[in-house]
């Protein structure tokens, strides 16, 4: 097994304390660390670091477990502290539970050589030398690792370069694609981890998936379109620091308000701010290209019918065979396409905005502190693209992650027609409702294949919860006459029901 070493001198108790910051954020379930060293030169008070580290808590209580032997921590990884120094049997070690501990979560073992041949082959080993609080650490670990603390080394380095030296670290979240955000120090900015998106394989005409979709590949696109919102009177984060070749970001932390109560279910005065800020959205011309500051132009791209159609096929490429539990038939996949080749024609006249793409309850805060549409914080946008305005609408209205209740949503949908009609007098609501229609079920098509495909490719299950409600919002917009072909299509091969 191909391993790397990484070496580090850390002057100070801080140093120690930061480096095992950065280990807990490379820190993955599985991840066995083996702490090799002498008395006293260190590896409790690493462990220790990594375990408050991993809990958000710079005052949990660690004990050290050497008369334990074991000690169990509930955090963001569950961690389990070992220490060896007593263990006589290479037997203990089943008592102890390693092999649970490491399928479960991660584990630190002191004196790992009491273990002999029973740790895993792609064990990381921290190995310490030195005394008092200067101390020298060698890392070495499989690629899979290294690679990851090199990414959470180089998010320390930028930190340290735009004003954050030494600063507290917590992680904050990840989510469906690579990214994952940190809060930063007192919490008033976060770090967004975001790394280029290499290229899939071919899978349309010498292109793969991402860029046939459009999918941000670096985060200029955040930067770009943060920018262009705000300055357009829109709550987008400001980002005060930036590598765009790295794709780290310093980005303003709008709040932790939620559009939702505690319970999960929408508050009605909070959606219609959102729907308000949509309004005044579409109200405005999309920009086609936009300054960085490293002076190059970022172009949005267009929410076009191949990147709709590529969509919609994952539903029959991962949704219908999960569903029906075998391939799909070359005639059944050949008349599903043609439906929404036609209904893209439709699209045609639709009006266009700036689609945010991703404008739904977890990506939109809410801002008591503050007045009019500012109350309303929007995070997600780096795959905006320009396309019909009823993307974002259906996006709200059919919140893929909340039960947005019918009467809810037919207020919305009113609520933005008024608005709309207010600022154009010339806006057609049947129009637009045939439009919202078509692009409602769109979303929801790609919304029900990715949730199957994060699940079977990307081992997260997570998401399948989500399903009836996708497939009810699904059965409800196919009732419009313009989707008739399409529901029949839906009744034909047995889905597309709430109750499928």
């Amino acid at each position: 097994m191909a391993q790397s070493v990484m070496k580090f001198h850390l002057e100070n108790e801080v140093a120690t304390a930061n480096l095992a910051a950065d280990f807990a954020l490379a820190l993955a379930r599985g991840d066995c660390i083996a702490l090799e060293g002498d008395l006293g030169t260190g590896k409790s008070t690493f462990a220790r670091a990594l375990i408050r580290a991993l809990a958000g808590d710079d005052t949990l209580e660690v004990p050290s477990p050497t008369f334990t032997l074991v000690q169990s921590y509930d955090s963001r990884i569950p961690v389990n502290h070992f220490d060896l120094y007593r263990v006589t049997s290479e037997d203990e070690l089943d008592e102890l539970g390693l092999d649970d501990a490491l399928e479960n979560g991660a584990a630190l073992i002191e004196w790992p050589t009491r273990a002999n041949d029973r740790l895993p082959l792609d064990r990381i080993t921290l190995s310490l030398t030195g005394s008092g609080e200067s101390r020298d650490v060698e890392v070495t670990g499989p690629s899979k690792f290294m690679d990851r603390l090199a990414r959470s080394r180089a998010a320390r380095q930028f930190l340290d370069d735009n004003g954050h030296l030494a600063t507290r670290r917590q992680f904050l979240m990840g989510d469906a694609s690579s990214r994952r955000y940190e809060l930063i120090g007192d919490g008033k900015v976060i770090l967004m981890d975001a790394p280029k998106t290499p290229d899939g394989p071919p899978v349309r005409d010498g292109l793969p998936y991402s860029q046939i979709a459009h999918l941000a590949e670096d985060v200029s696109a955040f930067m770009a379109i943060a920018g262009w919102l705000r300055a357009n009177g829109f709550s987008a984060p400001d980002i005060p620091a930036a590598d765009l070749t790295r794709g780290l970001l310093l980005v303003e932390h709008l709040g932790d308000g939620c559009i939702v109560d505690e319970k999960g279910i929408p508050v009605p005065e909070r959606y219609e701010v959102a729907i308000d800020c949509l309004a005044e959205l579409h109200a405005i011309s999309p920009p086609e290209a936009i300054a960085l500051p490293n002076d190059e132009l970022y172009h949005v791209p267009p929410y076009d019918a191949r990147a709709m159609q590529i969509e919609v096929e994952l539903l029959t490429d991962w949704y219908l065979p999960s569903k029906l539990k075998g391939l799909v038939d070359d005639g059944v996949r050949a008349a599903y396409i043609g439906h929404w080749q036609q209904l893209f024609e439709h699209l045609k006249a639709a009006p266009k905005s700036l689609v945010l793409r991703d404008y739904h309850s977890p990506n939109l805060i809410w801002r008591p502190d503050q007045s009019g549409l500012d109350r309303i914080g929007i995070i997600d946008f780096q795959d905006a693209l320009i396309g019909p305005q009823a993307y974002d609408v259906a996006s709200l209205v059919q919140d893929a992650r909340v039960t947005v209740p019918d009467h809810l949503a037919r207020r919305l949908l009113g609520r933005y027609e008024e608005k709309r009609r207010a600022a154009d007098p010339e806006f057609d609501s049947a129009g637009f409702q045939k439009f919202y229609a078509i692009m409602a079920a769109q979303r929801a098509c790609k919304i029900l294949g990715i949730f199957i495909r994060l699940n079977e490719r990307d081992g997260k299950p997570g998401y399948l919860k989500h399903l009836p409600r996708m497939e009810t919002y699904l059965a409800g917009v196919l009732t419009h006459d313009a989707l008739a072909p399409l529901r029949s299509w839906f009744a034909g091969v047995g889905i597309g029901t709430s109750d499928s």
